[in-house]
């Protein structure tokens, strides 16, 4: 026990802290902008919408390495892009915090937006059509009719987003780097350890990981009982 607590309290927990923050900045990007989305997808031609449709998941299914080279494509300050931030705003997105934030981000993107849309899905149309015969805008019929009916998924939706960015390792690795203390995330600290075959560092990063995990999936069971 002794040597247990010595080994935790010796512990380097910027990790956990980077992973924290990166998470849950990732999740309020996503939310926004997965609900938003989802909502004016919902309202064009089915043509259209499965083209949209398949731009938008594309990073659930690609490779995380290669959203992370399209990624480094995007915003090395080499290209159009990347130099307009640097020269512009001074951001330098990779090698940089902000890089675990948008990797993080497109990976977790798709799983806010599916989740959204199927929760937009199963609103009720007779309770949209009673706002538009009642007068009320698209936006006002989205604020009061369709958000309220559809809290329970799109909160679950927000769940799984922050367990996928919290968990994010090959995009984040490949436009943010492994830089201790400043882009070095769990899953890229457990990697790390294991090379140097430190199982014991990497056991105690996986118990962390995984009781997160148990405790977002007992969160989102909750939401979903209330549905």
């Amino acid at each position: 026990m002794n040597q247990m607590a010595e080994l935790l309290s010796s512990l380097d927990w910027s990790p956990l802290w980077i992973s924290l923050k990166t998470g849950i900045v990732a999740t309020v990007i996503c939310f926004f902008l997965g609900v938003f989305t989802a909502w004016k997808v919902m309202n064009i031609n089915a043509k259209a919408k499965a083209v949209i449709d398949g731009i938008l998941t594309l990073p659930m299914v690609l490779p995380p390495t290669v959203a992370g080279f399209f990624l480094l494509l995007i915003f090395s300050r080499r290209r159009p892009l990347g130099m307009f931030l640097w020269d512009n705003f001074n951001i330098k997105v990779i090698q940089s915090w902000m890089g675990c934030v948008v990797a993080a981000s497109v990976i977790a993107f798709p799983l806010m937006y599916r989740n959204a849309r199927a929760a937009f899905e199963l609103v009720d149309r007779d309770l949209i059509n009673a706002g538009r015969t009642l007068g009320m805008s698209e936006y006002d019929i989205f604020r009061r009719v369709m958000l309220p009916c559809a809290s329970p998924g799109i909160l679950s939706g927000a769940v799984l987003t922050f367990a996928r960015a919290l968990g994010e390792y090959g995009a984040t690795s490949m436009l943010a780097g492994n830089i201790p203390g400043k882009t070095a995330t769990i899953s890229q600290r457990i990697a790390m350890v294991m090379m140097d075959q430190d199982y014991i560092t990497a056991g105690i990063w996986v118990l962390i990981v995984v009781a997160i995990a148990f405790v977002l999936m007992l969160l989102m069971s909750r939401i979903s009982a209330k549905k």
